[in-house]
Parts: structure tokens; sequence; C-alpha cells
């Protein structure tokens, strides 16, 4: 199974959060499986402040619940979803600038190591060049004789 990053979370959490406000049943399991250990914490901590509530003062009806702050567990899970949610949103752009230059390494690498093995079996360098241009084709990322030169680089190194 594929490792979930920060780009596939934010479509997962909104995917959960709309079964939960739905109304469809969803086991612990997959509720805690996308939520940080903090976040965790902070759900369950505040289910055990509801169920001191409950204990220290009773209701009768729903609009006593509603005035005693009552709320259940269900609406804890989805506003500890709709934390989550937000939280991952605004992580979003970092994430994909961490990914970004994950590539960037990975791929300068492949260059910089297929250019050394072609150079050791005694290639010139424009042969040892095209090599590793199509050892960067063949793992999916750009070709370095087609990167555009920025001023400054898109991402921090």
């Amino acid at each position: 199974m594929p490792k979930l990053d920060g780009t596939h979370l934010v479509e997962r959490l909104a995917e959960r959060l709309a079964d939960l406000k739905s109304g469809k049943e969803v086991a612990a399991r997959d509720i805690k499986a996308l939520l940080s250990d903090e976040q965790i914490a902070v759900m369950e901590a505040a289910w055990e402040g509801q169920q001191v509530l409950r204990k220290k003062k009773r209701a009768r009806t729903k609009e006593e619940e509603e005035q005693l702050g009552w709320r259940s567990k269900r609406d804890i899970h989805i506003e500890a979803y709709e934390r989550a949610l937000k939280d991952a949103d605004e992580g979003l752009l970092r994430e994909f600038e961490r990914l970004q230059r994950k590539a960037a390494v990975r791929q300068m690498r492949i260059y910089m190591d297929t250019m050394k093995e072609a150079l050791a079996e005694g290639r010139d360098l424009s042969s040892a060049k095209t090599m590793a241009n199509n050892a960067l084709t063949r793992a999916g990322l750009c070709r370095m004789d087609e990167i555009h030169v920025f001023e400054k680089p898109p991402f921090p190194l």
C-alpha cells in the first residue's frame, strides 16, 4: 500500500468528515486513522469532559442538554475532523514544497550517479550527459538539458 502524504490527507479527511456529517456509521479505528496523536488526545479529552459534565448535571429534555452544553460523541468527532481538515489545508503548501524539494534531490542524485558511472566506464562527457538524461526520463523526471534557468530557485534549498 502506498504511503499517504500531506496532499492525500486533505481529501481523505474531507471524505470522512462528509461521512460523519451525513450520519453514516464510521468505525473508531477509521476515525483515528487520519488524525495525529495530539488531535486524538484533544478529541478524547473533550469526550472525557463531556462525561464529567453528564455526571454532574442531568438533563431531562433536549433543550436542557443544549443549555448545559452536552454534545454527542459524533459531534466531538466532527469538531475534531473540522480542526484537522483546517490544519491539513493550511499545511498543504508546505507539503508541496517538501515534495518538490524531494523530487529535485532525487533528480540530482540520479543524474549525478549515472553520470559518474558513465565517466567511470570511459565514456566522453556528452554521452555521459545523454545517458544521465535518459536515466531521468526512465525515472519519470525532467531531463537536465530541458531545465530552464530561474533567477532564483522556485523553492528553498
